[in-house]
């Protein structure tokens, strides 16, 4: 009697396991093609401060420039990823960078992607995006950037339907970020009533867009470093 039990028990553990596989997957949604960029400088030099910028292929536009605008002061690293708050894949790589060296600021943002999630899965994700970051990086600054509003392709003096889910977020990051005592950095604010700083796409910025973000981002982070 006693081995029909465990047998038994066994059994069940087993169905239970083999059951409930696909239950406790998360979900993960993704694009069909996923991209990263890791640019990390001076990775033997010592002596200057360093800060991290995160985010996508808006960050991608003004990362560089901001690195040349702090050239001297601090040495600029940068992971830009398609990878979105909710897809465990961009804790990985965020912890990834982190581990390569000590940042004493970190200036992230995400939102333009994964729109596959829920504002209700942004809102429950976002929190791990900080604690990654605060585990990997304890001592670092951090500074949260806001999402970017989008405007039509080809009819930039209209802002797209898709900014409304941009400001969802923003609000919920930015509820969050008090919460954890996170500066803001507003470039949502900076760009949103000019349209000529778009490129024709409707998402990325020209010349112009960029260098306002630049300005911005370095009058941040060197606030941060002081």
């Amino acid at each position: 009697m006693r081995h029909v039990f465990l047998l038994t028990c066994v059994t069940l553990a087993i169905v239970a396991a083999t059951t409930g596989i696909h239950a406790a997957e998360p979900h993960i949604s993704r694009e069909a093609i996923e991209w990263c960029n890791i640019w990390i400088p001076d990775t033997n030099e010592t002596k200057l401060p360093r800060v991290l910028l995160i985010g996508d292929s808006i960050t991608g536009g003004y990362g560089p420039r901001v690195a040349d605008a702090l050239k001297g002061k601090t040495s600029v690293a940068r992971l830009t990823t398609s990878k979105s708050i909710g897809d465990p894949a961009l804790l990985a790589e965020v912890a990834l960078v982190l581990g390569q060296c000590h940042f004493d600021v970190v200036h992230f943002n995400n939102g333009l992607h994964g729109w596959g999630y829920s504002e209700e899965e942004y809102q429950k994700a976002f929190p791990d995006l900080v604690a990654t970051i605060r585990k990997h990086a304890p001592q670092a600054k951090l500074i949260w950037a806001t999402i970017t509003p989008m405007r039509q392709a080809g009819k930039l003096d209209v802002i797209a339907e898709g900014t409304k889910r941009v400001e969802a977020r923003n609000k919920i990051a930015e509820e969050i970020v008090a919460r954890e005592g996170i500066a803001v950095d507003d470039l949502y604010g900076l760009v949103k009533d000019y349209p000529e700083y778009w490129s024709p796409d409707g998402v990325h910025f020209n010349a112009q867009g960029v260098g306002a973000q630049v300005k911005q981002v370095t009058k941040k982070i060197t606030e941060c470093l002081e």
